[in-house]
Parts: structure tokens; C-alpha cells; sequence
């Protein structure tokens, strides 16, 4: 019950922003510190350049183990996905947002083809073999786990793979 309860409130706040109290939700949550500035600039022409991709929406191969939608901390794990997935082997599992559009179009939260297309036009040098997804929603312990294990296992695979840019979609 608690699902269609999350899916009902997303699709509700989506077209009924003003209902939702941004400012108590933000104090309500614990805010991670983070030492630094987590940036490193482009040091080569995008021509020239390796990118991939990785999103917060939930996204998974139809193959893959889904989310954990149970936990009302979320779920801190990531799916590695191949740059050559075809469109229709994708599929989104996170009740915290209303997802409808990307369902209509991956490119919503994931634009694979977009990038695609400019790889082929020579804007971007080429694609790395492997993008990357993980939920936006995570909270409490679940934190710590993102944090110190999941998202260093994927800059690990990334850096592993070469690449250069990264580009960072949400949900």
C-alpha cells in the first residue's frame, strides 16, 4: 500500500508543486558535509572527449534487479548499464517522482540518444562501454552506504574506463 501511496503523492506534487512545503522537507533532512569541491575541470575538447552517464531516476535494465522500494530510506546500490542497451531494455523502479514522461522517452532522464547523436556528429570524442544508475532518494543509513561504497565503486569504474566527462542527470 505504502507504494501506490508514493506513486499517488508524486504524480499529485508533480502537477501540484505548491503543495508540497519545500522548507520543512530541507530541515527535516541531515545535511552531509563534504570537504572540497567535488570538480575537476575539462581539460580537453569535447571532440576529443570520453563521456558516459549517470543518473538518479531509478533506472535499470528490464534484466536487473529493481530497486528496493520497500525501504523508506531507499535504496544505496547503483546498476551498471552497456551504452549499447537497446531504448526498450530500460525501465525505471523509484516511487518518488513521477516518472510518466520518461516512460514515454528514456532521453527524459537518461539522454543516451542525444548523446549518441552528438558522438556521430563529432561533438563529443566517443561514449564509454558502461553508464551508471542509482535512486535519488536515499536517506539515513543509506547515506553513509552511497557515500563511502557505492559512489567510489562507480568513479573507480569510470576512471577505469577513461573517461572524461560525466554527466549527472536526476530523476
Amino acid at each position: 500500500m505504502s507504494r501506490l501511496k508514493n506513486k499517488l503523492l508524486a504524480r499529485v506534487i508533480t502537477r501540484f508543486p505548491g503543495l508540497l512545503n519545500v522548507d520543512k522537507m530541507v530541515e527535516s533532512i541531515e545535511p552531509v558535509s563534504v570537504e572540497g569541491v567535488p570538480w575537476t575541470p575539462v581539460t580537453k575538447p569535447l571532440s576529443e572527449s570520453k563521456i558516459a552517464l549517470v543518473t538518479t531516476s531509478g533506472l535499470h535494465l528490464k534484466s536487473q534487479t529493481p530497486y528496493d522500494m520497500v525501504d523508506p530510506d531507499g535504496d544505496p546500490t547503483y546498476r551498471a548499464m552497456p551504452m549499447d542497451t537497446p531504448l526498450d531494455q530500460y525501465m525505471i523502479t523509484h516511487d518518488y517522482y513521477d516518472h510518466s514522461s520518461a516512460g514515454r522517452d528514456i532521453n527524459v532522464v537518461f539522454p543516451v540518444t542525444r548523446i549518441r547523436e552528438l558522438v556521430d556528429g563529432g561533438v563529443l570524442g566517443s561514449l564509454a562501454p558502461t553508464n551508471y544508475s542509482c535512486m535519488g532518494h536515499i536517506t539515513g543509513e543509506h547515506v553513509e552506504t552511497l557515500v563511502t561504497k557505492s559512489a567510489p565503486e562507480i568513479a573507480r569504474n569510470l576512471v577505469a574506463d577513461g573517461v572524461d566527462i560525466v554527466l549527472l542527470t536526476p530523476g
